[in-house]
């Protein structure tokens, strides 16, 4: 199985259709031969992680699947859809190094130990405890802040699965070592940490990092 996530961002008078595919692309792909795991994602800026940081013209896709399923993926009609309506699509094909925690009480990324000296891909999601989401809020800026200064961070985008309690993050970065700086020494990041452990702000999390295998497209 591999990992791949798409990115598209729509033409905005083709809203109301990419809305109806986030309501029924999840039906269709099931029903796909090959597919493990799917998440379907609305985007943010990855500032705030409030309904506000929304971007409505950019939507996305994450899904395990069968190496030899993935060009018959490319040409359903699903796909076929989102590349008619947007007028830019990246795609990354994704080899998981590691992953901790669960998305969706599933454990979706199968981990092989191997050497990798290229390009990251890190996905951060967490399911927030309801009654914190004002308190998770206030405590977001100066992680998000850090982050986006990183040395190393080629791009960070936020992703949800729903406007509220369901927020993660999708970032690129140059190398691992760039991100173990951030997520290890950059200070506010460490403290977020210590803050979650604290403040029992999440139901569920998940922290993965991913060897990018291929890219097509610009994440934008």
């Amino acid at each position: 199985m591999i990992t791949v996530v798409y990115f598209w961002r729509i033409k905005p008078l083709a809203l109301p259709i990419a809305i109806l595919n986030m309501a029924t692309n999840k039906l269709l792909l099931k029903r796909f031969s090959g597919i493990g795991f799917i998440k379907l994602l609305g985007t943010g800026k990855g500032e705030s992680f409030t309904p506000k940081d929304a971007d409505q013209l950019r939507w996305g896709i994450l899904v395990t699947i069968k190496e030899s399923n993935l060009d018959a993926l490319e040409d359903s009609y699903v796909f076929k859809l989102w590349r008619k309506i947007s007028n830019n699509q990246y795609r990354a094909i994704l080899k998981p190094i590691s992953s901790h925690g669960l998305w969706s009480k599933q454990d979706p990324f199968s981990i092989e130990k191997f050497e990798w000296s290229g390009k990251i891909a890190a996905i951060t999601r967490a399911r927030i405890v309801w009654r914190k989401n004002f308190q998770f809020w206030k405590a977001v800026p100066p992680v998000t802040e850090s982050l986006h200064k990183s040395p190393g961070l080629i791009n960070a985008i936020g992703i949800g699965e729903a406007p509220i309690g369901l927020q993660g993050t999708f970032s690129l970065w140059e190398s691992a070592s760039a991100l173990r700086d951030f997520a290890y020494k950059g200070r506010a990041h460490v403290a977020a940490i210590a803050a979650t452990e604290s403040n029992k702000w999440y139901s569920e999390e998940l922290f993965a990092r991913f060897a990018v295998i291929e890219e097509q497209g610009v994440l934008k």
